[in-house]
């Protein structure tokens, strides 16, 4: 399955990755690849469309250009949220000590990949 080796590619290019997570409309894993628990990965990406969501009519409402991607910082690591479609996005969580910059570099590349494979 093409979507399980551009995981593996940004999990593993990515310092400090804790692993990424491929999810639909619904929150539901389509694919994952982590180093840890793959209910952990798949229970933070459930909640990954309340985040964009949010983020969505935050930007309606100051007609900012479409949502692609944010990071959210918390003591212990980063999550990387970001579209491929208005059905798909996808999901990765990092450590602390990663940078961001890089991470969101094979992030954005990971997302490209992913929207020529759907």
């Amino acid at each position: 399955m093409p979507f399980k080796s551009i995981l593996k590619q940004l999990v593993d290019r990515t310092p400090h990755a804790v692993g990424a997570i491929l999810v639909d409309w619904e929150g539901e894993a389509v694919q994952e690849y982590c180093h840890c628990e793959p209910y952990d990965i798949r229970f933070i990406a459930a909640h990954q469309g309340i985040i964009l969501g949010r983020l969505k009519e935050i930007q309606d409402s100051v007609q900012a250009g479409d949502v692609e991607d944010v990071v959210v910082t918390a003591t212990d690591g980063h999550l990387i949220v970001g579209c491929i479609d208005p059905d798909y996005s996808l999901v990765m969580s990092i450590g602390r000590s990663c940078p961001v910059a890089l991470a969101l570099y094979h992030f954005r590349v990971a997302v490209g990949r992913c929207k020529e494979e759907i």
